[in-house]
């Protein structure tokens, strides 16, 4: 999509404008078409109101076959009157490019896009706005993308192929570790996960360094985010209504690649590591089993209770290796459980952490970019519920009820390779695909690469 600066439309254009009115309408004039938005009559304008906004006019615009307009931006920043001009352009080209986006990959006929929008009466920081909102929406659309992408076209290979293609041509420094690597590493985890299929697992390491860590030795902040091309749930087999969104279940690892093309594109000065372990979870004779101990890289064992809970296994061993870098701050991104989902339902991420400073600076965070996120306690009660009856852990709850606090369980499983350096896990399921109210296109939604771009711009944690 373009957005331009224009001085005035044409009669082949539609012109937007904008009423407190609650619904839309046409307006014809001798001068073309005009658009009348009804935007409400809100009297306090918050950037999540103004997000919400936004992506309704760009869903609106479509539905009435209208892909190139043009609006007085002077108008739209006099509704957000609280808010900078420059945040307004920002949300405004973020927000049309992330609710016109769709997963046409495979579509014989050809789809139509809204392709272009242009703005008049528009100030410089409006307009270095909506540069900054394309490179953001661009970053998390590719990671949507790669996201949506089938399972049968997305393995472990073909992840690590998609990284290193996003991030051609940026700053950002691609290596990619195979099964042999792996294997030299130690990594037993990923490798017990990685058994069952034929396609090999990947260890995917992006770095990027603006302009102050390539002077200078500093410590980089860590996103790791889990790579699961396809969740089958293992030999404790998933029921079938469960697995037809699994090839969703590398979102947090598409996460972490949106995030560096962004931090990148943004040139952002910071230092910044993404770790992604990927493996394909597979039934086959070769499948890892319930009652397996597995050994992971920093040397815990693990029994595994349940194969359908691989997600912490790959992030074990990613967190350990994290640790050679001397981290500022490490963050997990992944699609990690269901029960997520059940404790917050679909509008907002669950995050734990032990760091109350950190989890108070994370919602901040939040509340700013727009991927929301709610705590759950990580106290030192649920830790009981992690240990192992034969090696040091188990992957799932291994007393009490197993159906209670999933996600916590999770969080606190994580937390074992995580005592090292200053840490947050951020369990994305709540957010993987579109809710009601989103104004998103069905698939994914590509967060929470905003919060993990605030978190590179943030003073906080360099």
């Amino acid at each position: 999509m373009k957005f331009k600066s224009a001085t005035k439309g044409g009669k082949d254009v539609t012109v937007v404008t904008f009423s407190d009115a609650k619904k839309s309408r046409f307006l014809e004039t001798s001068k073309g078409q005009t658009f009348v938005y009804g935007w409400g009559t809100e009297k306090e304008v918050t950037l999540k109101s103004l997000r919400t906004t936004l992506r309704k006019l760009a869903t609106e615009l479509e539905q009435h076959d209208i892909y190139t307009a043009v609006f007085d931006a002077k108008e739209l920043c006099t509704y957000a009157k609280d808010i900078e001009e420059e945040t307004v352009g920002t949300l405004l080209s973020e927000s049309f490019l992330l609710a016109t986006y769709a997963f046409s990959k495979y579509k014989t006929k050809k789809v139509k896009f809204f392709s272009e929008l242009s703005y008049s009466n528009s100030s410089k920081g409006f307009e270095t706005g909506i540069i900054r909102g394309v490179k953001i929406s661009e970053a998390i659309n590719q990671a949507r993308e790669l996201a949506n992408t089938p399972g049968g076209d997305m393995t472990p290979a073909h992840l690590a192929g998609g990284a290193t293609k996003i991030l051609n041509g940026s700053k950002v420094n691609v290596k990619i570790l195979k099964k042999k690597d792996i294997e030299r590493l130690k990594m037993g985890a990923i490798l017990g996960v990685a058994k069952g299929s034929i396609h090999e697992p990947r260890f995917i390491i992006l770095e990027y360094k603006g302009t102050s860590a390539r002077t200078a030795k500093s410590q980089p902040i860590i996103f790791v985010g889990k790579g699961i091309t396809f969740d089958t749930g293992g030999l404790n087999i998933k029921p079938s209504d469960g697995l037809l969104d699994m090839h969703l279940d590398m979102s947090g690892g598409a996460a972490v690649i949106g995030a560096l093309k962004a931090i990148s594109d943004l040139k952002i000065d910071a230092h910044v590591i993404g770790l992604i372990p990927s493996a394909e979870n597979s039934v086959s004779g070769e499948s890892y089993r319930p009652g397996d101990v597995l050994t992971t890289m920093s040397g815990k064992t693990v029994d595994v209770l349940n194969t359908d809970a691989e997600g912490r296994l790959v992030l074990a061993d990613a967190l350990t290796y994290a640790e050679r870098y001397n981290p500022s701050l490490v963050v997990d991104i992944a699609t990690l459980t269901g029960a997520a989902l059940v404790a917050l339902g679909q509008h907002a991420s669950a995050f734990m952490t032990k760091d109350d400073a950190l989890a108070i600076k994370l919602s901040e965070l939040s509340e700013l970019s727009g991927d929301a996120i709610w705590r759950l306690p990580l106290w030192s009660d649920y830790m009981k519920y992690t240990k192992g009856n034969f090696g040091d852990l188990a992957n799932i709850q291994s007393s009490g009820n197993a159906r209670y606090g999933g996600a916590i369980n999770g969080g606190a499983f994580l937390s074992h390779f995580a005592e090292k350096f200053r840490w947050a896990h951020i369990d994305s399921a709540p957010r993987m695909t579109a809710a009601p109210g989103d104004h998103l296109k069905k698939g994914a939604t590509g967060e929470p690469i905003r919060l993990l771009i605030a978190i590179a711009e943030s003073k906080s944690f360099s």
